[in-house]
């Protein structure tokens, strides 16, 4: 008797005996397969559970439309949203477990787009040749997918592609047995940080919210984690954000790879999620250490945290462009907003006598988004630094007020 079912999505008519050799060895181990098809010209070997005309059909299109495009990106995108349609109904009709989705760079394309219409804590995993590439950006990328790079698979099996394919099969089921589904009786605060040696108030705020009856996920706003984030507030997951390591706009608007995409800072305001927000280590663009600094920021003073990442310290003007880049996103927030800004230094080594401490940078950001903040965020200017108790009180009265007017509901 089989205990999980996992749904393969690929392209049947170039991928067949890939596909094929994975479901093999997830039966092998006493899985169940549900297979898909989205191929557009050819035919697989066997028929599969969901042919191709029936994903092109689930989003209101045809095979033969994908064909006459004659743009193999046009039909792609067919079949991308026919999948992810047909993925979602299937889900809702609990007819999988976990899901897996092969292909090169035309099969990954399709696969962000089908692993998003799964919700989180379902095992979604995308075997690629390009896992891990610059090429996926950061803001389609699903808060909990899981990618495995497929080597040595471009074109038939062989037993380098082997070895990459039955890892993938046995995680895919391993995790279908294995995973704790979000348990939703409690209601979530989403809350971004980075490590406590840089910003602290996660360790006071994070316990005294789990005595209110919240529960409590804190993200690592490091590109990946600040989209993670941005997905869960776009599905409505959090009761609740503070949103207080915002970096990654300023990583963004100064052309660092570890962003979280343009639409960072905007999903809670756009679901009405209340959020409180601040500016931890605003005044840091986090780059690649192992690259060299862009011309741009050549000259600025610079900390290596590690040999993965390195810091470039903002100047006046640029700390001004970030408040303005913060004010836009924050003004289209339809839910209660406030913004707490500490003026006396936004993490550690922003303090007098620390390293990256610059007074004039800070007032200068200070200044500018005290000019620029929207009619629709209500600014708390906090003589103090964020690490300091009074960022957490004054955070914790903030929320405590939202719990007595019912702008955040009671556990």
């Amino acid at each position: 008797m089989t205990d999980r079912t996992i749904l393969i999505v690929g392209t049947y008519d170039t991928k067949d005996d890939e596909l094929n050799y994975i479901a093999g060895v997830i039966r092998g181990q006493g899985g169940a397969v549900v297979t898909m098809d989205v191929s557009v010209l050819g035919d697989p070997t066997e028929p599969t559970d969901y042919s191709k005309h029936d994903v092109a059909e689930a989003g209101g299109s045809s095979i033969q439309a994908a064909i006459d495009s004659g743009d193999e990106n046009t039909a792609m995108q067919i079949m991308a949203q026919g999948a992810s349609t047909l993925v979602s109904r299937l889900f809702a009709d609990g007819r999988f477990d976990g899901l897996l989705v092969l292909g090169g760079t035309m099969g990954t394309d399709l696969a962000l787009d089908v692993c998003n219409a799964v919700p989180l804590g379902v095992p979604k995993y995308i075997v690629s040749t390009v896992s891990f590439s610059p090429l996926i950006p950061a803001e389609r990328l699903p808060a909990d997918v899981q990618m495995i790079l497929w080597a040595g698979g471009l074109y038939g099996l062989n037993a380098v592609c082997k070895a990459s394919l039955s890892q993938a099969a046995g995680a895919v089921l391993g995790a279908a047995r294995a995973v704790e589904k979000p348990d939703t009786k409690r209601p979530l605060i989403g809350m971004t940080s980075f490590g406590k040696s840089f910003l602290s108030y996660m360790v006071a705020l994070k316990p005294a919210l789990e005595s209110r009856g919240f529960d409590v996920a804190v993200f690592h706003a490091t590109g990946m984690g600040g989209r993670a984030f941005e997905s869960l507030a776009a599905q409505g997951a959090f009761a609740c954000v503070m949103d207080f390591a915002t970096q990654e706009v300023g990583n963004y608007i100064n052309g660092s790879a570890i962003h979280a995409g343009e639409s960072r800072l905007t999903a809670a305001g756009r679901a009405g999620i209340p959020q409180i927000v601040s500016s931890g280590c605003y005044d840091l663009v986090d780059l690649a250490g192992w690259q060299p600094m862009p011309g741009a920021l050549q000259g600025l003073p610079s900390h290596a945290h590690n040999r993965l990442l390195t810091s470039v310290v903002l100047d006046a003007p640029r700390r001004r462009d970030v408040a303005r880049a913060l004010a836009e996103r924050l003004a289209g927030a339809k839910g209660e907003t406030v913004f707490i800004l500490p003026t006396q230094g936004c993490h550690a080594l922003d303090r007098p006598g620390a390293d990256l401490c610059d007074p004039d940078g800070l007032a200068a950001f200070v200044d500018e988004l005290t000019k620029v903040c929207p009619d629709n965020v209500t600014l708390k200017a906090l003589d103090a630094h964020i690490n300091d108790d009074a960022f957490v009180d004054t955070v914790l009265a903030t929320f405590d007020d939202w719990l007595a007017r019912g702008i955040v509901p009671r556990p």
